[in-house]
C-alpha cells in the first residue's frame, strides 16, 4: 500500500466513524431525553389561588350551618383565619403544592369535638357544593373526594 492510500483508507475511517456518530445522535434526538411530568392535582385545580378561593367559598357556606357552626362558636377573627390557613396549607400539601401544613395531626385536632357521621356529611356536602360552583372537573374533583375521605377515620368520633 501507498502512502496517499493509507492516508485514503484513514480518512474514509474518519469520515464513516463521524457518519456513524451523527447518525446516532440524529436518532437520540427523536426520542424525549427526559419523559414529562404529569402535572400534579395541586397544579390541575390552578394553583395556590385556586385552592384559597375554593376554601374560602366553602368555609362561607359551612360556618354559618347549623349543625356545623357550634364547632367554631366563640372563636375570634385571628382563630378563624388560623383555621382558613391550615384548611389550605393542607389542601396544598396534600394535593402536591409546595406547601407546608404546620398544624396538628387529624385525630388530636378533632378528639374532643365529637364529631359525628352527620355533621361530617354536612361538612363534605358542603364542599361538594363548591367544587360544583367551581366546576371542578370530575378527575379533580375524585382525587380531592379520596384525600378528604381518607381524613374521616381520623376526624369523626364513633
Amino acid at each position: 500500500m501507498t502512502l496517499f492510500s493509507v492516508r485514503a483508507v484513514r480518512a474514509l475511517a474518519v469520515t464513516a466513524v463521524a457518519a456513524v456518530a451523527m447518525a446516532v445522535a440524529g436518532c437520540a434526538a427523536l426520542r424525549p431525553l427526559t419523559p414529562a411530568a404529569a402535572p400534579s392535582l395541586y397544579q390541575r385545580l390552578g394553583g395556590y389561588d385556586a385552592i384559597a378561593a375554593v376554601t374560602d367559598d366553602f368555609l362561607g357556606r359551612a360556618l354559618p350551618d347549623p349543625r356545623i357552626a357550634p364547632f367554631f362558636k366563640g372563636l375570634e377573627p385571628k382563630d378563624l383565619q388560623r383555621v382558613r390557613q391550615h384548611l389550605v396549607d393542607q389542601l396544598c400539601n396534600a394535593t402536591g403544592g409546595p406547601c407546608y401544613y404546620p398544624g396538628k395531626d387529624m385525630k388530636t385536632a378533632h378528639q374532643e369535638l365529637e364529631i359525628t357521621n352527620d355533621v361530617w356529611n354536612q361538612f363534605t356536602g358542603h364542599l361538594n357544593e363548591t367544587m360544583t360552583r367551581f366546576k371542578i372537573a370530575d378527575r379533580e374533583r375524585n382525587e380531592l373526594v379520596v384525600i378528604v375521605g381518607s381524613l374521616k377515620s381520623s376526624i369523626v368520633n364513633h
